[in-house]
């Protein structure tokens, strides 16, 4: 959220997420308001190096161009400083000479040259070569030049490149000659007075700009070199383009309001899969020891402070070696120990539930879709007021009818809920089967605690979550509106109730705290619901296979608009390209004029043979993808870097088991008779590259195990002062055996069996020094082979 904001009157205000100068995200619009409320998260993989994470507020105009009311900005190298909590930022002013991003390669030398008359001067060489990622300007490639400048302080000389047309990675290639020294003979009258110019004080400066034709040039960064540190050598290098020093300093940064955010970054360096064995192997038989609590994944999740950092790697890495449901069951079952009444069982947010919570986010993303996007949707998009509480009521409400519609709405979420048993996941519906007759064996008196097992996740920590924030499971592209919202949280607590009463002996209508939801759950006391409930419970708690290939409707995965190349015969201007609706199911990848409208293009998925980028001189666009079936390729362009990334993993996983799936691709386009990559001059030409993903995968789930060891591995170093406490704890436990009378640091630790415990720890602590090592030689022998100054690590500032 927002507050203070400026102009001092009421505004339509959105936010942007960008990497860079590239929106990667946008918020909805929040509509007259000085202090809007986003409420919206956005999580994403980083798919290209960038030196800023920048926030901006908009001013929404209808007529006009919207306004850049400020921003946030954050190195790279300070989000580590703010991760994982949240922070109210200023917003500063958003100056055009300070909004940069991409890198420059040049070559300079100094020449010494022997005159006619045999004195010596000295000249430089500037060879400025190409740019790579140069930002779009209005969504576009730009029109770069470049400006070069030798800068002292009595001269400027300035030459100029030709312009390059609308690319974003201009090759220039050109190269300018200035005089640095002249010989003491020299008798020209000079542009500037010089004696004997101090090249101590001069400096080669590149300023970039993209060409307005019409209107004025756009400052896209610059870098200044000084000549002293050439010293007669020619020196080649890569800069990362930098603002300008003499930006707008003139506005205060408090008139302009502030931004609240919670950012959460990682930066992994994942290592080849052998330097994993072991720990991932310590962590892999974590289900086999005994007690659990001295396995390596349950000491994980004691030495971490948010346990959540310890799950989502943890539940991922087992889940990819088919190892979660083992132990999830044991975790429960140390869980179920502590529990005393059958009606608090699983309410907690222990090591279980969490691991359960991000099984079911992980398991069930397209479950989720396919039962309650249809009428998420609905709710959203035509609303029907719902509201009950007398208090909340405007006026000209009738409470009736709203109690109408709210009924109207809840029974139909139910209904779709307790009919969705065969599309759900046949890993939930494991875990599911092991909680339940945990529970039944913890309390075998309650004939209702093997169905409040499972309802307290299905109902409580799956359905109705996602009921109350369908943007966080990615069933609604936003946050709902105030009034939506509202709606959302009545039918979350009427699913949490009705879930509920399947596993009860008596009616929950005592634990309202409200009388109005008293008085609306009364026309729900009927035979049927408790019925249908216990069906979907004893359903997805079986053993029995229900796999989501055996769901009539295909599921839904992603849509969103995106610009293709026709495929007609039209090749001139802008007409190539066209903006389009597209959608992904399991079954069908399609193109519409709008949303909501048929589709003018299908490609059946067993169809695609290869979903990969294209290069970006194809086109000269960026963002670029293609989708390669039985006819032409499909040449799609996204909105940025992070939805091209987002599409092509999702094709790719969605046709990896595709039995005519090819091995080669063209990484360019056909255009004009041949193929741009290899020169080839047919078409039915077999590829000239190795297709990036041609090996066939778990179309369900996407995961990297060597990325999730190595975060685990970041969070066991990150903690290590923890782990060796509990290493005190346990050694404490084996030479004092009597009670502790004082509580200690190690009170906090579920320590069953210190042998076993410390055993472990002294496993985990020998791996993790193992992989210090291999992390200490490997950014050794990166940081000789990737020198400062090559693309891949290009100089950052003034050369020094």
């Amino acid at each position: 959220d927002a507050k203070h904001l400026v102009p001092n009157k009421m505004r339509d205000f959105f936010c942007t997420i960008n990497l860079d100068q590239e929106e990667v995200f946008r918020t909805q619009v929040v509509e007259k308001s000085l202090s809007p409320y986003f409420g919206e998260e956005f999580y994403f993989e980083i798919p290209r190096t960038f030196q800023w994470l920048s926030f901006y507020i908009y001013d929404k105009s209808v007529l006009q161009k919207d306004l850049r009311i400020g921003k946030v900005s954050i190195k790279k190298e300070d989000l580590c400083n703010y991760t994982g909590k949240e922070n109210w930022f200023m917003l500063q002013p958003v100056d055009s000479n300070s909004e940069v991003q991409g890198k420059v390669h040049l070559e300079l030398k100094l020449n010494e040259l022997i005159t006619d008359n045999g004195s010596v001067c000295q000249q430089l060489v500037v060879h400025i070569k190409e740019c790579h990622g140069l930002p779009l300007i209005n969504g576009q490639n730009c029109d770069p030049y470049a400006t070069v400048s030798l800068v002292g302080p009595s001269r400027n000389d300035q030459k100029k490149t030709k312009v390059k047309k609308k690319t974003s990675n201009p090759q220039f290639n050109e190269t300018f000659y200035f005089e640095v020294t002249r010989s003491s003979s020299y008798t020209k009258k000079s542009q500037f007075q010089v004696e004997e110019e101090d090249i101590e004080k001069l400096e080669v400066r590149v300023d970039l700009w993209n060409n307005g034709n019409l209107v004025q040039d756009i400052f896209l960064g610059e870098i200044k070199v000084p000549v002293k540190v050439l010293r007669n050598d020619s020196f080649q290098a890569w800069y990362l383009l930098q603002p300008r020093e003499n930006g707008n300093k003139s506005s205060k940064p408090d008139d302009l309001g502030s931004l609240r955010l919670n950012i959460c970054y990682t930066e992994d360096c994942v290592l080849p899969s052998e330097y994993y064995t072991s720990l991932r192997n310590l962590l892999l038989k974590s289900s086999d020891v005994q007690p659990i609590s001295a396995s390596a994944a349950y000491i994980l999740s004691e030495v971490c402070r948010d346990k959540y950092d310890a799950v989502l790697p943890l539940v991922r890495l087992l889940l990819h070696h088919h190892k979660l449901v083992p132990f999830v069951a044991a975790v429960a079952e140390l869980d179920l120990k502590d529990t005393q009444e059958a009606n608090t069982i699983f309410r907690g947010n222990s090591l279980a539930t969490r691991c359960v919570d991000e099984m079911m986010k992980i398991v069930g993303k397209h479950y989720l879709k396919v039962t309650l996007k249809p009428v998420i949707d609905e709710i959203c998009e035509s609303p029907k007021p719902c509201e009950i509480d007398p208090i909340k009521l405007r006026e000209g409400d009738n409470v009736e009818i709203n109690m109408e519609n709210l009924r109207y709405y809840v029974d139909k979420v139910f209904r779709e809920i307790v009919r969705s048993s065969i599309s759900c996941p046949t890993l939930m519906c494991d875990v599911f089967y092991s909680l339940r007759h945990l529970a039944a064996k913890r309390f075998p008196n309650d004939p209702h605690v093997q169905y409040s097992a499972v309802s307290s996740f299905v109902f409580l920590r799956f359905f109705a979550v996602a009921v109350v924030s369908p943007h966080t499971f990615h069933l609604r592209p936003h946050h709902p509106d105030a009034q939506t919202s509202r709606t959302l949280t009545l039918i979350s607590k009427a699913i949490q109730t009705l879930g509920s009463w399947g596993s009860l002996t008596k009616s929950k209508l005592s634990s309202f705290k409200e009388t109005f939801m008293c008085e609306f759950f009364k026309t729900f006391q009927e035979e049927k619901f408790t019925e249908s409930v216990k069906k979907f419970l004893d359903d997805v708690s079986s053993t029995e296979s229900k796999e989501p290939s055996g769901v009539s409707e295909p599921v839904h995965l992603k849509e969103g608009e995106m610009y293709k190349r026709a495929q007609g015969r039209t090749r001139i201007g802008k007409k190539n390209f066209k903006k389009r609706w597209f959608c992904l199911t399991s079954r069908e990848f399609t193109y519409h004029k709008q949303q909501d409208k048929e589709p003018i293009f299908t490609i059946p998925i067993k169809n695609i043979l290869a979903v990969e980028k294209l290069d970006e001189s194809s086109f000269n666009k960026k963002n670029m993808f293609q989708v390669l079936h039985g006819e032409k390729p499909l040449y799609i362009q996204a909105n940025n870097c992070v939805e091209a990334s987002e599409w092509i993993e999702a094709l790719c996983r969605v046709t990896r088991c595709n039995q005519k799936r090819l091995s080669f691709y063209h990484p360019s386009a056909f255009l004009n008779g041949n193929w741009l990559c290899c020169k080839a001059t047919a078409e039915s030409t077999e590829g000239c590259a190795r297709c990036t993903a041609d090996v066939p995968a778990d179309t369900q789930i996407e995961i990297d195990g060597d990325r999730e060891t190595e975060r685990i591995y970041s969070l066991f170093t990150i903690n290590r002062s923890k782990l060796q406490k509990l290493e005190e704890a346990c050694g404490s436990i084996a030479v004092y055996q009597g009670p502790r009378k004082e509580p200690d640091d190690y009170s906090n630790f579920t320590i069953e069996d210190s042998v076993a415990t410390f055993h472990t720890l002294q496993q985990i602590i020998d791996t993790l020094e193992k992989l210090s090592e291999s992390h200490e030689k490997y950014q050794k022998k990166r940081s000789s082979s990737a020198k400062y100054g090559s693309e891949e690590n290009p100089i950052v500032g003034k050369v020094s």
